[in-house]
């Protein structure tokens, strides 16, 4: 039998969530019109226990691929395996596959919490609210191991992608990626890839990381009869994704770049000792057009 799901509401639109797949966001939806304001889930989704064909879910303890099958961290080097039939890398950290707890919930807020001993002891919070058309969304984390590890956070958000959706964002700078999809560059933003003015986005593929963001983006939905003012806090970064002839894209609020782990400096990740903690906030403002 699937475990329930959770409905939230509030006077504009109406959240679902399954806090057994990894606290995924299962749809977000406009109450007066149905439109969709994360994408639409995949037939069975739910019911075949896939986040990744859902509308979001969280990213802890890191974003994205690391390479190497591991990092190295002051108690000495964490071997991690491969954990996604689609990708040959460890991806998108260990929240979204194991199930999280229901700590307190009412028609317009909810309190998930996980406690995780993959791939290493963490205790994670997530507090969701709906208010005026206004999805908050607050991620926490706490490292619980006797041994310090590097943590990231991000939130994977799937948007709907239409012939007359555009983005506005600001980024000063992009890591170039290999075939493997790994950073190994970091350069200026191409003019292909700017977004300080709103614009459709790009027909080629992108799979990038950004940076030098202020944590804010509008995404214009004029197919759709609303946009999106999204704020980010903890997120210095964001991660875009436009694939090829699909029907979604991603802007997803990172804390770091891709296999951060590997590169110089470890950029934005944080060396949390027992009993520390990190924390991302993100929030979506929808605003019918």
């Amino acid at each position: 039998m699937t475990p329930p799901l959770l409905h939230l509401q509030d006077e504009l639109t109406r959240l679902t969530l399954a806090p057994h797949l990894g606290a995924s966001f299962v749809e977000w939806t406009l109450r007066s019109t149905g439109a969709p304001l994360l994408r639409p889930p995949a037939p069975q989704a739910v019911e075949n226990g896939l986040p990744g064909k859902l509308g979001c879910f969280p990213l802890i303890p890191w974003s994205n691929r690391i390479a190497q099958s591991g990092f190295d961290c002051p108690g000495g080097w964490l071997a991690l395996d491969a954990n996604s039939p689609n990708d040959p890398f460890p991806i998108h950290g260990s929240a979204w596959q194991q199930p999280w707890q229901v700590a307190e919930q009412s028609a317009q807020e909810v309190l998930l919490q996980l406690d995780s001993q993959t791939p290493f002891a963490y205790c994670a919070s997530l507090r969701i609210r709906l208010s005026g058309g206004q999805l908050q969304i607050a991620l926490h984390v706490t490292h619980m191991a006797e041994q310090a590890a590097w943590h990231g956070l991000g939130l994977h958000p799937y948007f709907p992608r239409t012939a007359g959706t555009r983005l506005q964002t600001r980024a000063s700078e992009v890591w170039m990626c290999d075939a493997a999809k790994l950073p190994t560059e970091l350069t200026d933003v191409p003019s292909d890839w700017d977004f300080q003015q709103a614009r459709s986005l790009p027909k080629t593929l992108v799979d990038n990381g950004f940076g030098g963001w202020d944590g804010r983006c509008l995404i214009q939905q004029p197919d759709l009869g609303y946009e999106l003012e999204c704020r980010a806090s903890g997120s210095d970064y964001f991660l875009l994704y436009c694939p090829v002839g699909l029907d979604f894209f991603c802007i997803e609020p990172v804390s770091h770049p891709v296999n951060a782990h590997h590169l110089p400096g470890r950029p934005g990740l944080r060396l949390l000792e027992q009993g520390q903690s990190v924390a991302l906030g993100f929030s979506m403002q929808c605003r019918e057009l």
